[in-house]
């Protein structure tokens, strides 16, 4: 549980490990993004391939449909027109080998203002700050402190897909972690290429948010760097700023939103106070819930406890936890064309919080009545998934 390193020591909370329940082992190494799978696609001949390629391709070009529901021309065009914010985003600094939020922070055009903010209360100021959040789009708002364990030892330059150094250009303190809900509706469809707009609109309004709040910490006189995928791992960082908990499915599962959340995050100096972890019983209830894995179509989620286990090269190294084979899951991916979210779909958590049915299964997954939970939802089954047709009619209700 202990890391007898360096990284430890630079973390100021020594005892966020035990509030998260992360298990962390001496073996630990910072995880290299060469080795993600959106990035060896390009360079390792194990991974790409000619369907690799066309997956991507198929982001790029003007969208060629199929007979299948879900897979026609209209649903490719939503989206790519939802990613459509993000993809020009994220190519403004390709002749750099910075593909920004993905494989490199987001650079930010505003100075940061000579004279600082004074702030006498950090606990009103956050309260303050995190709605001024909320106003630009975020769903979720966490703080918690710079952990650069989670920071990849190299970042990847996008020309020849090398890695570089990721040695970050300011001095910082917190991390703000922000939550984008996606779309139920969409993400019942999945998997298909109309539900994937849900991940692209969310996208997109991440680099939107992402930007104008760092303009707003920039203008207040503090540092602040933006962030999506890129430069550090979100997940560990959002459930220790408090945002969700870990599951099965190696998503952070929120008690707002379930596991429909993508994540972006900022790093700053500003004075801010953090958040604590949240133990809600949704890691409890995923010891015992193995939907997500009898879902899988390739079967890359595993069946049984957390585990150290190396998959392949895509998995980091001494951590213990629940990992995905990567290979296999990106694979399946290239094969529709789209990415897979069949394991967001089917998860219990993937519900409306705001019924009652809703409130009443989160009441009971944080109680010592978690059993019933888990006895409703296996009496209830894997959810079916919702006939993308049926989605472009209700438009018309």
């Amino acid at each position: 549980m202990t890391v007898n390193n360096k990284l430890k020591t630079e973390h100021t909370d020594l005892h966020i490990d035990e509030d998260t329940g992360f298990k962390i082992s001496s073996d630990f190494e910072r995880f290299n993004q060469i080795n993600d799978m959106f990035s060896r696609a390009f360079w390792d001949d194990s991974v790409r391939t000619k369907l690799s390629d066309a997956f991507f391709d198929s982001h790029r070009v003007q969208p060629k449909g199929k007979k299948a529901p879900g897979f026609r021309q209209k649903d490719f065009a939503l989206r790519n027109a939802a990613w459509a914010i993000s993809d020009t985003f994220s190519n403004r600094g390709a002749e750099n080998g910075t593909r920004e939020g993905f494989q490199s922070w987001m650079e930010c055009e505003a100075e940061i203002a000579d004279e600082k903010l004074h702030i006498e209360n950090v606990q009103e100021y956050t309260i303050e700050f995190k709605q001024i959040a909320k106003l630009f789009g975020a769903d979720l708002i966490g703080i918690t402190a710079l952990d650069k364990r989670w920071h990849y030892s190299k970042r990847v330059d996008t020309r020849e897909f090398i890695p570089v150094s990721n040695e970050l250009p300011g001095n910082y303190s917190h991390v703000i972690v922000m939550g984008h809900a996606m779309d139920k509706d969409l993400v019942d469809t999945y998997p298909s290429a109309l539900a994937s707009s849900a991940a692209g609109f969310e996208y997109s309004h991440e680099a939107a948010i992402v930007t104008q709040l760092t303009t707003y910490i920039r203008s207040l006189g503090y540092e602040a760097l933006g962030s999506m995928n890129d430069t550090a791992l979100v997940v560990p960082y959002a459930i220790q700023a408090g945002l969700g908990e870990y599951g099965r499915n190696q998503m952070v599962i929120t008690p707002e939103f379930g596991p429909r959340v993508r994540f972006s995050k900022i790093f700053t100096n500003m004075p801010l106070t953090h958040d604590k972890p949240v133990n809600i019983g949704i890691t409890k209830y995923c010891t015992q819930c193995d939907k997500c894995a009898v879902a899988c179509p390739p079967k890359a989620l595993p069946l049984g406890p957390p585990s150290t286990e190396r998959l392949n090269q895509s998995t980091i190294k001494g951590v213990k936890k629940w990992s995905a084979d990567c290979e296999k899951c990106f694979g399946y991916w290239t094969k529709i064309k789209t990415d897979c979210a069949i394991c967001m779909r089917v998860c219990p958590f993937n519900r409306d919080f705001e019924t009652l049915s809703g409130k009443l299964f989160m009441l009971l997954v944080d109680s010592p009545l978690q059993f019933l939970a888990l006895w409703w939802e296996k009496k209830k089954g894997i959810a079916k998934r919702a006939k993308p047709d049926m989605w472009w009619q209700s438009l018309l209700k």
